[in-house]
């Protein structure tokens, strides 16, 4: 029975079997949010979301590919956002709407290619920022110990880092896109120095010191087998860069400016990916310690700058690039569950957003227990995960719901493209073969995600999870649904199914 602020239920049924409620004002009123981003503010908001992969993550693929495995992975991978962000560069502009992929899958392939496309990215989402606070508290509490020996829980940092930027992405949009843009130039800032620190100490022995398996060479040291294995860490050089077009709604001119900030932001990303993969390997303490660090820019200034204080400080300062992708991606799994609980795919109340500030304050706060629930049950997981990293096991759990979000967004490019009737203020050059290209290449990092042992327990977790949240949909929310912007446009373009 629809409740008071949603309107009758309509008698129109889809193909699939779902059932629309047509909203009252009052219901669209609660869940208002308010226009403010520009150009600039969206290449912010990509790179921001994505810098923290300069910072930590990426050289965990060292210990399993080798730093030629990681190389060859991270050029495979970046030809694969190459392809994705001019398709997206072409869907969000024509169909601007704040459920960014979700709103590109159910336009193309109805309510289920929605919601799937939808709960793939919200995963990627709301672990995302899981992953960048474990490399928060390893860098916190490395500085801390080696300034003050004093030892912090990295549970605490953990709580602290979500308890500051919930917070701040509550407080307002404007607030939200201001901090970004600093702390987006901050965090390029301190690898800019690195970079230029690192580079006359770069050495090819200290790039190519893992010792090589039976029968491989220093360059592959594990093969194409590393390689393979290399892919999802490679991924997080450029992870959420495709999470732009979930400010639509915010933004004061999509059309011009989502195809600026996405382009302008991937350039970004592939330059600042090659500058950190070849100098934090090829310095000391070499490529092998590197491997295995959480913080492995700190063990970068302390070559550079040696032990002490001025390490320290700068290595705090190096927090900003995980604190502006913490940041970001806390606004994207905001947005996110927002667009899918608006809609109806997850509970409603989730898209209430506040009163005054104009904000999902809700979903932003539910996504924020989710990914630190998980974090702490990895953390202290130990018979199902081992000595495994906490980072590395969320990574790849991350990144199992980028991949499959990847797939359909492409799958949903290719099917929109034959739509003539769609207008398209910007048209990819790469067209078909661009969307081809990277979906052909998800599909091939989602079967090599399960090349690891070590990561498998996490990415069977996440399976489950998206397996109960199909059963869901299936036996409630698609008899629930409420006709919000994504699908009346779905409705009025034919695809109701």
């Amino acid at each position: 029975m629809a409740s008071p602020d949603e309107g009758p239920p309509s008698d129109r049924r889809g193909m699939g079997g779902v059932e629309y409620r047509v909203a009252g004002d009052r219901y669209f009123e609660q869940r208002g949010l308010r226009r403010y981003a520009g150009a600039w503010s969206l290449w912010a908001l990509g790179v921001g979301a994505v810098i923290s992969g300069d910072f930590f993550g990426w050289n965990f693929g060292l210990a399993v590919g080798g730093f030629g495995g990681l190389a060859v992975a991270t050029a495979i991978i970046a030809i694969m956002y190459i392809g994705m962000c001019y398709s997206i560069a072409e869907m969000s502009p024509a169909l601007p709407h704040t459920g960014g992929a979700y709103s590109f899958g159910r336009s193309a392939m109805g309510p289920w290619g929605g919601f799937i496309t939808g709960l793939a990215e919200n995963i990627e989402y709301v672990l995302t920022p899981a992953v960048i606070v474990v490399g928060i508290g390893g860098y916190l509490g490395a500085i801390f110990e080696d300034l003050f020996g004093v030892e912090v829980a990295a549970p605490v940092w953990w709580l602290l880092a979500y308890a500051v930027f919930v917070g701040l992405n509550i407080w307002g949009v404007e607030v939200t896109f201001r901090f970004t843009v600093f702390i987006t130039f901050l965090a390029l800032a301190i690898l800019a120095v690195f970079w230029i620190g690192a580079l006359p100490l770069f050495s090819w022995e200290h790039a190519l010191d893992i010792e090589p398996a039976p029968g491989h060479g220093a360059w592959l040291p594990f093969g194409w087998s590393g390689v393979a294995a290399a892919l999802p860490f490679a991924i997080w050089f450029y992870l959420a860069i495709e999470q732009l077009p979930l400010a639509a709604e915010e933004s004061h001119d999509p059309q011009r400016d989502m195809p600026r900030g996405l382009l302008w932001g991937i350039l970004t990303l592939i330059v600042a990916s090659v500058l950190t993969l070849f100098l934090n390997s090829g310095i000391a303490p070499g490529a092998r310690a590197v491997g295995a660090s959480e913080e492995p820019l700190f063990l970068a200034f302390k070559t550079i700058f040696g032990d002490g204080v001025g390490a320290s400080l700068l290595a705090l300062l190096a927090v900003a690039g995980l604190i502006a992708s913490f940041h970001t991606i806390i606004y994207a799994y905001g947005r996110n569950i927002y667009s899918l609980s608006r809609a109806g795919y997850f509970p409603r109340w989730l898209s209430v957003t506040h009163d005054t500030r104009k904000t999902p304050h809700v979903a932003i706060l539910a996504g924020a227990v989710g990914g630190y629930v998980v974090a702490l049950v990895i953390e202290f997981g130990d018979v199902v995960f081992g000595s495994v990293p906490v980072g590395a096991v969320l990574l790849n759990m991350a990144v199992f719901g980028a991949v499959i979000a990847y797939i359909m967004q492409m799958a949903a490019y290719l099917k929109i493209k034959s739509n003539d009737e769609l207008e398209r203020p910007y048209v990819s050059p790469l067209g078909r073969g661009g969307a081809i290209v990277a979906l052909l290449i998800a599909g091939l990092t989602l079967i090599f995600l399960f090349v690891n042992p070590e990561y498998r327990p996490g990415i069977y977790g996440v399976a489950l999870w998206f397996a109960l949240s199909l059963v869901y949909y299936f036996v409630y929310a698609r008899h629930r649904m409420i006709l919000s912007p994504e699908e009346e446009f779905a409705e009025r373009s034919g695809n109701r199914s």
